[in-house]
């Protein structure tokens, strides 16, 4: 059993510009998915927050109405049987453009259990594709930010290859992939007349081809292991196609910085889980320090906000040292803080100009001691009129450091890439 590959792409037009649509740089990514058929999973964008768009903005719906892709309604059977027919029939009904190509039934207990969903669901002009039942040996861990990462998962591929045995008996491929390959053709006739230059893989292709690129052999230091790897891979795609070359290092095992870095780039993770161990590196630590005070241009967002930080005040009160570059301290909490933010940006960085407006969002569960003097944005729910509501001020620049809260895709705002990498050239 061969799954489709790729696995899972995310398409959010809530993290590109709203001006321009959002749904265009969508659109123009998408082909570079499914030159094999049968279609990729897609994940929709988020919660459903943007409202003064349309309130199913960036939705799974959303994603699939643009790009005319079919829907499988995954129902959640469990403690259900005659209900499930009003869900299903309320979620086919309340939007007819939406291509729904059929159910797949989670959850089921006994074959009694099955035989009640089914005769409930007869009303429903679908047919069911995939009966998946409980299945208590095969979970996925969480923790307080969502699923565990795979980086911390060394039993993946034995789940995967469960779960691969698993969809063999449960659903019915004659029927699911005849359907997924009649559709995959019609989305190749539109690509045999689009112009798709280098097969590029991430959004706004034509604005990176666009971008002059200087032959060059910088390199750009990218912290990548269990505890820091919340990444777009867009954005790795695109700084290695500016001409940067990626090297990625581990802040929890190395004791330096890779030889030769004229950047760092640390994304999102999970720090506080791995204080103790990031804590006690302490030649890391100090590589990364200097590195920043003699000017090297650094991006930090989210998690690597709170490692570049004074501290990390974990879950039980106990704190550990971290690089100490920015003056506050992050500590844990309960309160969880997530959603799309558009932001403008007050001063200049080593990725933005000062007054540039950019799209993103924010998921963590800490907050800072101390706010900087001089902030690096302003920002706003996306959903808010930034003339008539209260911004949220957030973000450091210090020395050529960009730390932020704020996840930013960059496929469309190529500008941010090419502005680090100038920076980085520089150094």
């Amino acid at each position: 059993f061969n799954p489709p590959s790729p696995p899972l792409e995310r398409f959010d037009p809530s993290l590109l510009p709203l001006e321009r649509g959002g749904e265009d740089e969508c659109d123009e990514c998408f082909p570079d998915f499914v030159f094999d058929p049968p279609w990729p999973p897609l994940e929709r964008g988020g919660e459903d927050e943007c409202d003064s768009c349309f309130p199913d903005f960036a939705s799974t719906a959303h994603i699939s109405r643009l790009l005319n892709v079919p829907v499988l309604l995954v129902l959640d059977c469990s403690r259900l049987s005659a209900s499930v027919a009003a869900i299903a029939h309320g979620l086919i009904s309340f939007d007819p453009t939406i291509n729904f190509a059929g159910l797949i039934l989670n959850r089921v207990g006994s074959d009694r259990h099955l035989q009640l969903l089914q005769n409930s669901l007869k009303s429903i002009n679908l047919p069911v594709l995939g009966v998946l039942r409980r299945h208590q040996n095969i979970t996925i861990p969480d923790r307080h930010l969502g699923l565990l990462p795979t980086d911390e998962m060394p039993d993946l591929d034995n789940l995967i290859n469960d779960l691969a045995d698993l969809a063999k008996s449960c659903f019915d491929w004659e029927k699911l992939l005849p359907l997924l390959k009649i559709q995959n053709e019609e989305y190749q006739h539109f690509l045999s007349s689009q112009i798709i230059p280098n097969n590029k893989k991430h959004f706004s292709q034509s604005n990176v081809n666009n971008v002059e690129k200087k032959k060059s052999n910088f390199l750009i230091g990218v912290a990548r292991d269990r505890a820091f790897n919340f990444y777009y891979q867009d954005n790795l795609d695109i700084l290695e196609e500016l001409g940067a070359k990626i090297v990625f290092w581990s802040p929890l095992k190395d004791k330096n910085l890779p030889a030769g870095v004229e950047g760092l780039y640390f994304g999102g993770g999970f720090p506080e889980v791995f204080a103790q161990q990031l804590s006690e590196n302490i030649l890391m630590r100090k590589a990364i320090q200097a590195a920043i005070i003699s000017g090297m241009p650094t991006y930090a967002e989210c998690g690597g906000l709170m490692y570049l930080s004074q501290a990390i005040i974990d879950f039980n009160g106990k704190s550990w040292k971290m690089v100490g570059i920015l003056p506050t301290t992050a500590v844990m909490g309960k309160s969880l803080k997530l959603g799309y933010r558009q932001a403008i940006t007050n001063i200049d960085t080593p990725l933005l100009a000062a007054n540039t407006k950019v799209y993103g969002h924010e998921f963590h569960r800490s907050e800072l001691t101390e706010l900087p003097a001089r902030h690096l944005y302003k920002m706003w729910r996306i959903d808010e009129d930034k003339n008539r509501s209260k911004a949220t001020v957030e973000g450091w620049k210090f020395y050529q450091l960009h730390a932020s809260y704020l996840h930013i895709h960059w496929g469309s705002r190529v500008d941010i890439p090419q502005r680090f990498i100038n920076s980085c050239r520089q150094f």
